[in-house]
């Protein structure tokens, strides 16, 4: 069974810097593809990042690219969102997820809520 813990969520200022994590634990299969997606009220889940097995695969959203940084630790089982120039738009729940293969996202963890302020 596949769990996503995401973690490091905050309050922030426009223009700071914010890193969160999502610890995963399954199958090396299982989460061979790990991303990052966010959802404010109102608007539809979008895309942020992903990244696979040995750092591989790196994909950004548009919203963010040049300014959010996703990686993956040595066990491959922890992912990281450096996030740098951060802006009141940024604002979302985060969402890590975890899938086999490219753009298969099979499972989903809880959240971790980024708020920043103008």
């Amino acid at each position: 069974q596949v769990q996503l813990v995401e973690s490091g969520g905050d309050l922030v200022q426009a223009g700071d810097s914010l890193t969160i994590s999502c610890a995963a634990s399954g199958r090396n299969y299982d989460i061979h593809f790990l991303g990052w997606f966010r959802q404010s009220p109102g608007k539809e889940r979008e895309f942020v990042a992903r990244i696979g097995w040995g750092n591989t695969y790196i994909a950004y959203g548009d919203s963010v690219k040049g300014r959010f940084t996703v990686s993956r630790d040595s066990a491959q089982k922890t992912m990281f969102l450096q996030m740098n120039a951060l802006k009141p738009e940024d604002t979302a729940i985060y969402y890590c997820a975890a899938g086999p293969a490219i753009g298969q996202f099979d499972y989903w963890g809880r959240g971790t809520q980024v708020t920043v302020s103008s």
